[in-house]
């Protein structure tokens, strides 16, 4: 089992790294969103106001697209997220809730990079995911069989030595493993869980035979599919339509899907907000584009399903206010220190007998992201606010600066000795968190609202952290050319 434990953890263990990391920061998705586009003011706003203000601009900008999709602002994002088809490729922008239109915001994918970053990688549909939902089963392995092998980590959760080599570093994975282990296998398990069919896609090939209209047709039995007849019509006014749907649903809207718009077989589909119920009963009504007639209609409480989107909604945490929002960011930055702790582990214990270039590939690798991720991360931060505003491709071109700065640190751990690396890239992290609400103000954007304080309070206390810990990392040295020092003289 400790075999197994430290093998499944290393060998997927940078990337669960970068994986925990994401996730983490995607808990305040919207927040981080409205954090990322100052130009929008937090006011208070209709959304049945914003979409229709939304529509007007995409029936202008985008009139030529097979669909539309809306996310509506509310009280934790400050615009309406919309998505649409240009071509062959997805464009998705920030409209102003009540202007409907992206003019004067800049165009940056906002906390959306951190959240799709932590199940798609970056990569193509479905390599991302799979590798994303790999890594998560993996996870549940060494949750699982690290419980087996230290037998005796719940009486050492009491146990912390600092300054004691391999044995402090096991201290703290054991400390990091059992504070929050509830949580770490459900985060885990559930991940894994919600990409299952890309696992396991087999009852769904054995049930349908490869008819995918069959198999989407069940799983969402209110979703309307037509094919675009050539006849130009508008839309029906879409404000009483949203009205209507409240008043069925019983809340807010939380989707809105607009197919084959400014024609004759255009179909409006609305589902229901998530709340602050777990197991969520989506509710979906879609209407027929032209006249408004309600063309099907469903709330789904199937056993099945239901106990899927309780599952997703507790990996999601969209059902949680802020104090759960904040104990599960906690939560993840527990589990993103229990990964570094392990793969920090794993070579405290082989130190002494260094053996041959695994050790030294591990070593370095484990340099570069653990004391360098955190650094490639806030350059999305920093790109967001140094960046012209008006700049063309500025959305790639700060996804750009993650990968740009991650390339550079992975490189400095690989060619550096690690000894000195690590305290290099971990001040390196520790500048770039401290330097985010330092840009924030120096470039008169920082405000002083719940996603502004929220930002750069966190970026201080990582700053605060990663700085510690790069400081302690030179003290060996120091002392040690002290000691030379005093034994010449």
């Amino acid at each position: 089992m400790t075999w197994l434990h430290d093998w499944s953890g290393l060998v997927i263990g940078w990337l669960l790294l970068a994986i925990a990391l994401a996730g983490t920061l995607a808990v305040f998705r919207p927040e981080i969103g409205s954090w990322t586009r100052p130009e929008v003011a937090r006011v208070a706003v209709d959304p049945v106001e914003s979409t229709q203000a939304a529509i007007g601009w995409l029936s202008v900008h985008a009139a030529k697209s097979p669909a539309w999709y809306l996310q509506p602002a509310n009280d934790r994002a400050s615009t309406t997220q919309a998505l649409w088809l240009d071509g062959g490729d997805y464009v998705t922008r920030a409209l102003d809730p009540r202007t409907g239109s992206p003019a004067g915001i800049r165009d940056t994918l906002g906390g959306e990079f951190f959240y799709r970053f932590h199940f798609e990688l970056q990569l193509p549909y479905p390599w991302g995911r799979i590798l994303s939902a790999s890594a998560a089963m993996l996870m549940v392995l060494a949750i699982i069989t690290g419980i087996v092998a230290h037998r005796r980590f719940f009486a050492d959760f009491f146990t912390f030595r600092p300054g004691k080599g391999q044995r402090s570093w096991l201290d703290a994975h054991n400390l990091l493993g059992v504070a929050a282990l509830p949580f770490h296998l459900l985060i885990s398990f559930t991940g894994a869980l919600t990409l299952a069919n890309l696992l396991m896609p087999w009852g769904a090939i054995a049930g349908y035979r490869g008819d995918e209209a069959a198999l989407r047709h069940d799983l969402y039995p209110a979703e309307v599919t037509r094919a675009m007849t050539g006849r130009p019509t508008p839309l029906v006014p879409i404000g009483p339509l949203l009205r209507q749907a409240e008043r069925r649903i019983g809340g807010p809207i939380g989707l809105i899907s607009v197919l084959n718009p400014g024609d004759a077989s255009a179909v409006i589909s609305l589902t229901s907000a998530d709340d602050d119920r777990l197991q969520i009963a989506h509710h979906v009504i879609s209407f027929d584009g032209t006249t408004g007639r309600i063309l099907a209609e469903h709330v789904e409480r199937r056993p099945v399903l239901s106990v899927f989107n309780a599952f997703y909604g507790l990996h999601t945490a969209r059902f949680a206010g802020a104090l759960s929002r904040w104990l599960y960011f906690i939560s993840g930055w527990m589990l993103t220190g229990l990964i570094a702790t392990g793969l920090i582990l794993w070579t405290a214990k082989r130190r002494e007998r260094r053996r041959g270039w695994g050790f030294v590939l591990v070593e370095r690798l484990n340099v570069g992201f653990v004391g360098g991720t955190p650094a490639a991360f806030a350059a999305f931060f920093l790109a967001n606010r140094l960046l012209p505003v008006a700049m063309v491709g500025r959305q790639m071109a700060e996804v750009h600066a993650v990968f740009w700065t991650w390339g550079a640190v992975l490189l400095f751990g690989a060619i550096r000795r690690p000894e000195r690396a690590w305290s290099e890239l971990l001040g390196l992290s520790a500048a770039a968190c401290a330097a985010i609400p330092l840009v924030d103000i120096l470039c008169g954007t920082a405000r002083a609202d719940g996603p502004g304080l929220g930002v750069g309070l966190t970026a201080l206390l990582l700053a605060a952290g990663l700085g510690m810990a790069a400081r302690r990392g030179w003290r060996p040295k120091v002392r040690a050319a002290r000691r030379e020092r005093a034994t010449v003289a």
